[in-house]
């Protein structure tokens, strides 16, 4: 931790936290033979230890509780789905006060705009048939955004390699873990084919696109194909049409600015192959939350109608889209409140007191749409104006890399992800979702993505050298 106050204070806390266990195990020893509450007293020592180390071990844990919570066939899951939330308060809270503490803190346009956003959702429950739910949904909006502004960007005033290094490390493991689980055990770890598609069209490949792209070390260049090469494999596997698109403009885009004509044509063809393989690793026979194919299915139908190319290419989305435009026909002004979804004939929302009900909610289709049926024409501006914000400084950062010959600052990844995930959020209801991991993941992504690709960090053009292994930090640097 950054001073002698806040490290006392976290000692006060753990031996406040041992008094009391070691009250409970004299006076109420029947609480140490829970299930419930040992579950409770590890989780609440896991948190302290994360708060201890704020800036090496909070992020990852966050990431970890979230993500652990979304894969609902893991044990333990259901734990996670509300534990996740005191992860999110704990950190946006000592975030706050860590980065404040700070004596290079600063906030600008973006922070503040963000603050409208939370504003906007929190006015949003006055209006809703729900308003209990629209204002929990808010309150979750304004602490991702709080953590996010503040806690998520500690890591990135220190050692920014370490930073990039830590993300791809785990990024890798989850492909590797992914590769696994789909193509020998048969079990979907993500549930929805569709969230397999999100992790890896949004984050891997974009992320091992551009290190194989700058890759100086000899020794790296194999092990960074074949994750590529993996993490290609299962966004195909996926069929995610979306995932795939936004991961080929992400890619494209930073190919375009360098003018690298030739490395988009190589990875086109050896995408092309990985989409045949592909195709033949898919079961024909349907399983359960498993990406399936029509015997017969041709290339085009399988990735572009998903076997059904009489009922066009968005015939998926067309029934959602339409269901929200009248949605938010009926309600233009203030919307159905934020995360509250009116469905025709009668209200739904989902009920759950720490996630949302997949059975009482309704889908989307777009990120857009469900933010301007959320909270609408007079709270959407301020989302809008923080999505075009970003995608604007995301673009120009990467043609500006790519024009000086300096795709190896560790802010092109980050902008690609941002580009990635932007052009994803246009056919899947994401982006604003705070319960979804990829949603705590991409705008904590984000704001770092602001301190890195500032005016001096443009101009230093630090240059990203990949590591080993052997040296690789388990957790994010210290700074």
């Amino acid at each position: 931790m950054p001073d002698h106050n806040t490290k006392l204070a976290g000692a006060v806390l753990v031996l406040a936290l041992a008094l009391l266990t070691t009250a409970t195990g004299l006076f109420r020893p029947g609480y140490l033979t829970s299930d419930s509450y040992l579950s409770g007293l590890i989780f609440l020592q896991l948190l302290i230890a994360a708060i201890w180390n704020f800036h090496t071990r909070f992020f990852p844990f966050l990431l970890v509780g979230f993500l652990w919570a979304g894969m609902g066939a893991l044990p333990f899951s259901g734990a996670w789905v509300s534990g996740r939330w005191l992860v999110l308060i704990a950190g946006a809270l000592a975030g706050c006060v860590v980065y404040m503490h700070h004596a290079h803190h600063r906030f600008d346009s973006f922070h503040l705009i963000a603050l409208f956003c939370s504003i906007a959702a929190v006015v949003s429950a006055v209006v809703s048939a729900f308003p209990k739910v629209a204002l929990l949904k808010a309150l979750s909006l304004l602490l991702l955004f709080l953590y996010a502004s503040t806690g998520a960007r500690l890591p990135a005033m220190g050692d920014l390699h370490k930073l990039l290094g830590s993300m791809i490390f785990w990024v890798e493991l989850l492909v590797y873990l992914s590769a696994a689980c789909y193509f020998i055990l048969h079990f979907p770890i993500f549930g929805n084919p569709n969230s397999l598609g999100a992790i890896m069209g949004v984050v891997a490949v974009p992320l091992f696109f551009w290190e194989m792209l700058t890759n100086r070390n000899p020794a790296r260049k194999p092990r960074t194909t074949l994750v590529f090469a993996l993490s290609l494999l299962l966004l195909f596997f996926s069929q995610a049409r979306a995932g795939i698109l936004g991961a080929i403009l992400a890619c494209a885009v930073v190919c375009l600015a360098a003018r690298s004509y030739r490395v988009l044509f190589h990875t086109c063809a050896g995408a092309l192959a990985l989409a045949v393989l592909a195709i033949l690793l898919v079961p024909s026979q349907a399983v359960e939350d498993m990406p399936t194919r029509r015997a017969g299915s041709s290339f085009a139908q399988v990735f572009l109608y998903k076997g059904k190319d009489e009922d066009g290419v968005l015939q998926s989305r067309k029934s959602a889209w339409n269901e929200t435009v009248d949605v938010i026909t009926a309600n233009p002004w203030f919307g159905s409140g934020f995360g509250t979804s009116v469905s025709k004939g009668r209200n739904q929302v989902a009920e759950g007191s720490f996630s949302s009900n997949s059975g009482n909610t309704r889908e989307h289709g777009d990120s857009y749409l469900a933010i301007l049926e959320g909270v609408g024409l007079l709270g959407v501006l301020p989302f809008l104006i923080l999505v075009l914000m970003f995608a604007t400084r995301a673009l120009k950062f990467l043609l500006r890399m790519g024009r000086t010959g300096r795709l190896s600052h560790v802010g092109v990844p980050l902008a690609m992800i941002l580009v990635s995930g932007f052009v994803h959020a246009l056919f899947e209801d994401w982006l604003f979702a705070v319960g979804y991991y990829l949603c705590v993941f991409f705008w904590s992504v984000g704001f770092i993505f602001l301190d890195v690709s500032s005016t001096e960090q443009q101009d230093e053009a630090p240059v990203f050298q990949p590591l080993t292994t052997m040296n690789h930090p388990v957790f994010l640097s210290t700074p």
